[in-house]
């Protein structure tokens, strides 16, 4: 038998090529607009909150606002009256308070300046062994501490006397009870 003869697919009209033409090329200027479909990963579904409203209570679940127990008057206990507070009164500019154990230096300085109406320098702290928190109060070079002592009754002078030093310069005397103190030797 006579092998067949292929047969060739029929050419399309050029009515229907330049159509499809005209079609490729539309598709290809304007874009294909499609939907993508979403893949979930979660069993759940929820929107986002997008307004959280604040809360209007029916009545105050305190009756009233709790009251700060680490006030001015309970952070400073009482001032030292030591030797050696002293000592640091009239040579460092500084005066020494037994505070709360819970205060804090910032705490501290804004207690003295509010009781005491003085600036502070700076506050020096140290735990004591039997368990109080001591404050070495440094204030600013315009106050001084005995003056300062003096105002808040660390200290009961009686009378200052200015004398003058066996090389010119005058110094300050203040008598608390019966004896003298040299006070400071003034410029």
């Amino acid at each position: 038998m006579a092998p067949k003869a292929k047969k060739e697919a029929p050419a399309p009209p050029k009515a229907e090529a330049k159509a499809k033409a005209l079609k490729a090329k539309k598709a290809a200027l304007k874009g294909v607009h499609s939907h993508k479909k979403r893949i979930r990963r979660s069993p759940t579904f929820g929107r986002p909150k997008t307004l959280p409203l604040g809360r209007q209570p029916k009545y105050p679940r305190k009756s009233a606002p709790r009251r700060n127990k680490l006030d001015h008057y309970a952070i400073i206990k009482f001032p030292l009256t030591t030797e050696s507070a002293t000592k640091k009164r009239e040579d460092n500019n500084t005066l020494v308070f037994i505070v709360d154990v819970r205060a804090n230096k910032h705490q501290i300085k804004q207690a003295v300046k509010k009781l005491y109406d003085i600036d502070v320098a700076k506050v020096n702290t140290l735990s004591r062994p039997d368990g109080e928190k001591k404050a070495y109060v440094r204030l600013a070079p315009n106050y001084d501490a005995l003056d300062v002592a003096n105002k808040i009754r660390i200290i009961y002078t009686e009378s200052i006397a200015v004398t003058l030093d066996p090389q010119g310069r005058q110094e300050a005397w203040y008598r608390v009870s019966a004896s003298f103190r040299l006070f400071r030797q003034l410029p």
